[in-house]
């Protein structure tokens, strides 16, 4: 498997579809199925009818899994889209923006 380019927790722009532009942070990363959650990003409704569990009932508005191509890490440079190499640093192997050459990981 390759190393994944884009992780749980990392800044990312949207590239294309109804939320282009937008930024958000991951919440989770599905490399089987090729997708990835973005919070406040691509936002399902659901219009839920009140139970015992939840007498209110309601919209419930939560984030819906996105194609991982649709997303691109964001430079910590200028927070523009970016591709990710991997480059070593003191021994050790790190995620570095191709734009910036800034270091990606903490």
């Amino acid at each position: 498997m390759a190393s994944a380019k884009i992780k749980k927790g990392d800044s990312v722009v949207v590239l294309s579809g109804k939320d282009k532009g937008q930024t958000g942070t991951v919440l989770q990363v599905m490399p089987k199925d090729g997708k990835v959650l973005v919070d406040g990003v691509n936002v399902a409704t659901r219009h839920r009818k009140p139970t015992q569990a939840n007498p209110q009932g309601g919209i419930d508005r939560n984030p819906a899994p996105m194609a991982i191509s649709k997303v691109a890490v964001a430079d910590p440079k200028d927070g523009k889209p970016t591709r990710v190499r991997f480059g070593e640093q003191d021994g050790k192997k790190v995620r570095v923006a191709v734009k910036s050459g800034e270091k990606i990981d903490g």
